[in-house]
């Protein structure tokens, strides 16, 4: 195959994970807690049984340029960091396969043990058995393994729900979010496609700090943080419910769960304001908020598993005021808004339907612009927003020429500053970097992967390393996620990523997003797996998972010239290490010497309350 258009005449890709093949067990994992958590049931009416994928193949030799063969990751077998196979548990799509572009796909990144995802189907970061990938060339498809917007402009809502349900699990993720998935795996591609504290209140989830006789940092050691405050979830439904975001101020820590959003003091946890109760279940939420601390979060407009996700209202995080609502106008035939996402540019929001995005005054609520079909049926499905807007579209579903197109848009008006035609094949699975532009990408039909570099439309580099990476990512049926990753980070110059360790303490390698090479890596302080967080200045913060001897840790890398060794910012106390190794699927952060941690999903078990949200200090 010729090499696609603009691309470098040569390098390849680096080797992000995707959910691949079943991994062997991790190494140094902690033993199983005597009553291992159950994952949450699927929503009613979903499909029970994820569809299978074929065997593993054995990975060829590197192909020139692309390729390197995938590998297993230690992550993927139960256990408290042991993710189940991932979306694409089975080498399917990804498996190692000869090729002109990408790695033969590798396993897919780390994901906690994964819960069944919306509508039934396993999404990452959830305990359980995964949607698997097809096997190699000439297995049958077990469903759930195809892109959903290929071959098909809109996902269709009534009669056709069914169908969609079916093929959720096709969507590709790329490396942690808030449910655990791994990264996508295949295999590089050759060419680049162009293209002694006072005892700690669990609490009940409802503001009001509850009471426990359990005093969670009894025998904490010297050294250790202590923790602060532990808050259990509200009741969900038996189906299990989302608990999406996880937001910090220097007054507040915010979290969504099911139809309520809670806020806490950051130091002793009391609430700071009343919680509040929506009408109906959270749909969506933006995870990023804006510069006067502000989120705006999406609730079903009913019941019914087939009501819109179209009720908007806008909070403020450090007073809990309701902001403005407004009701997401319905889109043409076929542009379903079952599933929405939400993304925050600058003064702008962006709600994406199934086939078009509106773009609104985050600050007011009023209707700036929608942005629709263009070009030759090009269909804009899913954004990416914060330093800049980023829209990936669906293009001649169905025929020839169908491919995907990725735009810069203006905030302010939604128009394209550039348009970058990635070539038929490949799908936009996820957006690693806005400053610079960084891609991953995916081709099902060669079982390939390909991150590229983006300047004003241009590929100017794309990752050419010799390794398994396993970023953690979540996943969605009806959207894809673009910003749906953890276990990734960027500066302007440089991508970390995290390594796929076979056995013992993993790697963060550092990669020249100008050359597409390795800058250098620096090994896990212990024998459990290391996360990228975000950048802190000019030093990489990065999140040690706790194990059977210990709790976890936050550390701070250094990412100029000198050593990289990671120093030691805070170190969790053992003694709840299986409190924090318990939230399966989970979002991270560390903000002002704090260490957060909250679910992603309450699985509406009876039996006893459910864990919401952990904070550490010193």
């Amino acid at each position: 195959m010729s090499q696609p258009p603009n691309q470098p005449p040569q390098g390849g890709f680096g080797a992000p994970q995707d959910p691949g093949g079943q991994n062997p067990p991790g190494q140094g994992a902690p033993p199983p807690p005597a009553q291992p958590p159950q994952a949450p049931p699927p929503p009613q009416g979903a499909p029970q049984t994820p569809p299978q994928g074929g065997a593993p193949g054995t990975p060829p030799a590197p192909q020139p340029g692309y390729g390197y063969p995938q590998q297993p990751g230690p992550y993927s077998q139960p256990g408290p960091y042991g993710g189940q196979p991932g979306p694409y548990g089975q080498p399917g799509p990804y498996a190692p396969q000869p090729g002109p572009y990408g790695q033969p796909q590798q396993p897919a990144p780390y994901g906690q043990p994964q819960q069944p995802g919306p509508y039934g189907q396993p999404g990452y970061g959830y305990p359980g058995q995964q949607p698997q990938f097809p096997g190699p060339p000439g297995t049958p498809p077990g469903g759930g393994s195809r892109n959903p917007f290929k071959g098909k402009p809109a996902i269709i809502i009534g009669a056709a729900l069914a169908a969609a349900l079916v093929i959720g699990g096709t969507v590709i993720a790329v490396s942690g979010g808030d449910d655990g998935g791994k990264e996508p795996a295949a295999k590089k591609s050759d060419a680049p496609p162009t293209p002694g504290e006072d005892p700690i209140n669990p609490g009940d989830g409802d503001g009001d700090g509850g009471e426990d006789p359990e005093d969670l940092n009894a025998g904490r050691q010297a050294g250790e943080s202590k923790v602060l405050w532990y808050k259990e979830g509200p009741d969900a439904p038996g189906s299990g419910a989302d608990a999406p975001g996880m937001w910090i101020t220097d007054k507040v820590a915010v979290k969504a769960a099911y139809k309520q959003v809670f806020a806490y003091n950051v130091g002793d946890g009391k609430p700071s304001w009343p919680e509040i109760t929506l009408p109906q279940e959270i749909c969506a939420v933006t995870e990023q908020k804006t510069a006067d601390d502000k989120i705006v979060v999406a609730y079903k407009a009913g019941t019914k598993d087939t009501a819109d996700c179209n009720q908007l209202m806008e909070i403020d995080l450090n007073t809990g005021k309701k902001g403005w609502t407004e009701e997401v106008p319905e889109g043409d035939l076929f542009d379903s808004s079952l599933s929405v996402g939400l993304t925050v540019t600058g003064d702008t929001l962006v709600v994406a339907r199934g086939q078009s995005g509106v773009g609104y005054d985050v600050a007011t609520g009023d209707k700036k612009w929608e942005k629709k079909r263009y070009g030759s049926a090009c269909f804009p499905s899913a954004f990416a927003g914060g330093s800049k807007l980023v829209a990936v579209s669906s293009c001649a579903a169905g025929s020839d020429n169908e491919h995907d197109e990725v735009q810069e848009l203006d905030p302010a008006t939604g128009k394209a500053k550039w348009t970058w035609k990635i070539p038929k094949g490949w799908q936009a699975a996820r957006v690693y970097s806005l400053d610079p532009v960084v891609m991953y990408l995916t081709n099902e039909d060669k079982k390939q992967w390909n991150i590229s570099t983006l300047n004003n439309g241009t590929v100017t580099a794309q990752v050419d390393i010799d390794e398994s990476f396993a970023p953690e990512c979540g996943w969605a049926i009806f959207s894809r996620d673009l910003q749906g990753c953890q276990g990734v980070a960027a500066d302007k110059d440089t991508l970390y990523l995290p390594t796929d360790a076979k056995t013992g303490a993993n790697e963060i390698v550092a990669i020249n997003l100008a050359t597409g090479k390795e800058k250098w890596r620096t090994k896990s302080p212990l024998e459990e797996r290391m996360q990228p967080l975000r950048m802190d200045g000019t030093n990489l913060l990065a999140y040690v998972e706790p194990s059977y001897d210990s709790g976890g840790r936050i550390v701070s890398i250094p990412t100029g010239g000198g050593s990289h060794t990671p120093k030691k910012l805070l170190q969790n106390p053992q003694g709840t290490a299986d409190i924090e190794s318990g939230f399966y699927s989970k979002a991270v952060d560390y903000v002002d010497g704090r260490f957060y941690i909250s679910t992603t999903r309450l699985t509406g078990k009876d039996d006893a309350q459910e864990k919401l949200m952990l904070a550490y200090g010193k």
